[in-house]
């Protein structure tokens, strides 16, 4: 028997999984999925389960139950690519003939004196839960301050509203706008829609460091109850350590088959491999895609024709109520009400596609 082995259950990892086991599979080949977690973390929703406006029972999808599908669980460490081999914290090593690097990101912290340390997050299903319960412990009236104007910063402060209407929130940009990569008009709206729910927004901010109860805008001491980091991601560390060829943002450059060069036996998917596109679930669940077509294509012993990637529009919400839309239909903008239930709509659909 041939290990293929898919290295993360996130959107990339699972609909590579998915994609295969619903077509015929090779008596020679064995599909393993490996996390540390024995269920998907629906990671685009994070930012509510940090707010505490859902629970983290409603952003678990548990793996297929297939006979033809091996769950593996545990925590990798490390990765030989020379070898062929996958090693755990716990456990024998695993050896692959085929596999598949889906592991994520995590947090970029720019080097930012104790913004590790100090600062909560949402890049990881445990990480989030903690910064549920450090936000919900504030007492009234307590002050929070989120670091980064992009998607995340801008749900978690909308959402923290809805849920704390009694807490102070700032949301804490280096750039003059917040969702700086959107038209200037979504950025227009997102900014009214703080004024009017008393979310502060401060621009041209530097963050120098992060102590206990302060964060320091340059030589600016700001008091503060919490800091939530969403200034940045780049891949796990593991990643980071591998010998490879890798883009200034330090995720992995591949081949048109999305292979590591060098390893052409290595497919990469999701937000540690380099692609034309930010890394979001969207762009995971289209790769996983065509690389399960390439893997299927490679078995029969065809040559793969993969297509470019297209991805939709990108959805962000504004509590539960309102919410913002770009890249549909062209380059039309959505806002209000309706993009808030389309965003509920794709939340729907991916816990029907994957569970």
């Amino acid at each position: 028997m041939k290990n293929f082995v898919i290295l993360g259950g996130g959107y990339g990892g699972l609909t590579i999984a998915k994609e295969l086991l619903d077509k015929h599979i090779p008596d020679n080949i064995q599909v393993i999925l490996v996390d540390r977690m024995p269920f998907q973390g629906l990671k685009t929703e994070y930012y509510a389960l940090a707010a505490g406006t859902v629970s983290d029972f409603d952003l678990r999808v548990h793996f297929p139950d297939e006979q033809r599908l091996i769950r593996k669980y545990g925590e990798v460490t490390s990765m030989d690519l020379e070898n062929k081999m996958v090693h755990f914290q716990d456990g024998e090593p695993l050896p692959y003939d085929q596999l598949v690097i889906a592991l994520g990101c995590t947090d970029r912290f720019h080097n930012t004196p104790g913004a590790e340390e100090y600062s909560c997050t949402i890049q990881s299903f445990n990480h989030t839960r903690q910064t549920y319960l450090r936000l919900n412990e504030i007492k009234p009236y307590g002050h929070v301050h989120i670091v980064g104007g992009g998607l995340s910063g801008v749900e978690i402060a909308a959402e923290l509203r809805e849920s704390r209407a009694d807490l102070n929130i700032t949301i804490m940009d280096r750039g003059e706008r917040v969702l700086s990569a959107f038209p200037q008009r979504l950025s227009a709206y997102v900014h009214a829609w703080f004024k009017e729910h008393h979310v502060n927004a401060l621009n041209h901010v530097a963050v120098s460091r992060i102590e206990p109860g302060a964060i320091y805008n340059r030589d600016e001491q700001i008091m503060t109850d919490a800091v939530v980091w969403t200034a940045g991601i780049q891949p796990v560390k593991i990643v980071q350590d591998l010998a490879v060829p890798k883009d200034p943002q330090g995720r992995i450059v591949l081949n048109e088959y999305y292979q590591i060069p060098d390893h052409p036996e290595v497919y990469v998917v999701g937000d540690c491999a380099s692609l034309p596109y930010s890394p979001s679930a969207q762009a995971a669940e289209v790769q996983g895609e065509q690389i399960a077509h390439i893997v299927r294509d490679l078995w029969k012993g065809q040559t793969p024709h993969p297509h470019p990637l297209k991805l939709r529009g990108t959805l962000g919400a504004l509590g539960k109520k309102a919410g913002f839309g770009y890249g549909f239909m062209g380059s039309t903008s959505l806002r209000g009400r309706v993009p808030r239930l389309l965003k509920s709509g794709v939340l729907w659909k991916s816990k029907r596609h994957f569970g």
